[in-house]
C-alpha cells in the first residue's frame, strides 16, 4: 500500500496510507467571518497597537474556497482559498512615536491583508471518518497606512509581502444517514522566528449538493519582512454556504 510522507519545518514527519476519491469531485463555498482583531505592527523598530491605538477591533470578511478531487493515484488533490481583509480605524498613537508620528497624535489608519492559498493534499481516510494531509503555499500581502490628521502630518506605510509554505491538516466526522458532520482544518508553520497558524472548527449540514456550515476561526500571523513586522491575530465565528458536484 502506498505511503504518504509529509515533513513540516524539517522536524515533523507523518506517515499514513493514501485513499483516492472514487469519482471526480468539485466543490466551492463562500463564507463570512466576523473577526475580532488584535496585535501590533512594527515599522523600523517602532510599534503601534492596532486595537488599542488605532481602534481596529472587529470586521466582517468574505472568504472563497474551491477544491478539486480525483481518483488518479499519486497525484494530489487541489484546494484554493482566498480571503481579503480590509479595516479602518481612528485613534491615537500611544506613549511612543510610530515611524515619525509623535506620541498622542490623532491618526486615521487603513489595513489591507490579502491571502491566497494553493493546497495540495491527499485523502488518508475517506469514509465516515475523513482525514486529509498536505502542504499549502500561502501568498499574503499586508499594508498598514497610518495618517497623522494634523495639517501636513506624516503618513506612515508598513508593508509585508511573502510566500510561505505551511502544513495542512483536515478532519471530518460524519453522522451516518443524517447529513450532519463536525470537523476542523488548519494550516501551520513555524521557522526562523516567524510563525503562522490558521484553524477553524465547524458543524456542517449537507443535503443533496448544498452544504451549510457554521463554526469558529482563528488566524495568527507573526512575520517579519526586513524592518517591517506584522504580529496580529483574528478570531471569531463564521458561516458559509457551498455546493459540491
Amino acid at each position: 500500500m502506498r505511503k504518504l510522507m509529509i515533513a513540516v519545518g524539517g522536524s515533523l514527519v507523518l506517515a499514513a496510507p493514501l485513499a483516492n476519491a472514487d469519482i471526480l469531485g468539485v466543490g466551492a463555498n463562500v463564507s463570512y467571518w466576523d473577526s475580532d482583531f488584535s496585535g501590533e505592527v512594527v515599522n523600523k523598530g517602532s510599534a503601534v497597537d492596532i486595537e488599542n491605538d488605532l481602534n481596529m477591533d472587529s470586521d466582517s470578511n468574505a472568504n472563497f474556497t474551491a477544491y478539486f478531487e480525483h481518483p488518479v493515484p499519486l497525484l494530489p488533490n487541489v484546494r484554493v482559498n482566498y480571503i481579503s481583509i480590509s479595516q479602518s480605524g481612528s485613534g491615537q498613537v500611544g506613549l511612543e512615536e510610530f515611524d515619525g508620528i509623535l506620541p498622542g497624535a490623532d491618526v486615521k489608519s487603513d489595513l489591507d491583508l490579502d491571502q491566497l492559498d494553493a493546497t495540495f493534499y491527499y485523502e488518508v481516510l475517506d469514509n465516515w471518518v475523513n482525514l486529509d494531509l498536505g502542504l499549502t503555499a500561502r501568498k499574503f500581502d499586508g499594508e498598514l497606512v497610518v495618517r497623522d490628521t494634523a495639517v501636513g502630518g506624516r503618513v506612515s506605510t508598513t508593508t509585508v509581502d511573502a510566500v510561505v509554505p505551511m502544513g495542512y491538516l483536515a478532519a471530518r466526522f460524519d453522522l451516518p444517514f443524517t447529513g450532519v458532520s463536525v470537523g476542523a482544518d488548519g494550516n501551520f508553520v513555524s521557522y526562523s522566528g516567524d510563525s503562522l497558524h490558521d484553524v477553524n472548527v465547524y458543524g456542517q449540514f449537507e443535503i443533496a449538493m448544498l452544504q451549510l456550515r457554521a463554526g469558529y476561526r482563528e488566524m495568527a500571523i507573526d512575520y517579519e519582512d526586513d524592518d517591517d513586522k506584522l504580529d496580529v491575530e483574528l478570531s471569531g465565528p463564521f458561516a458559509s454556504v457551498g455546493f459540491t458536484f
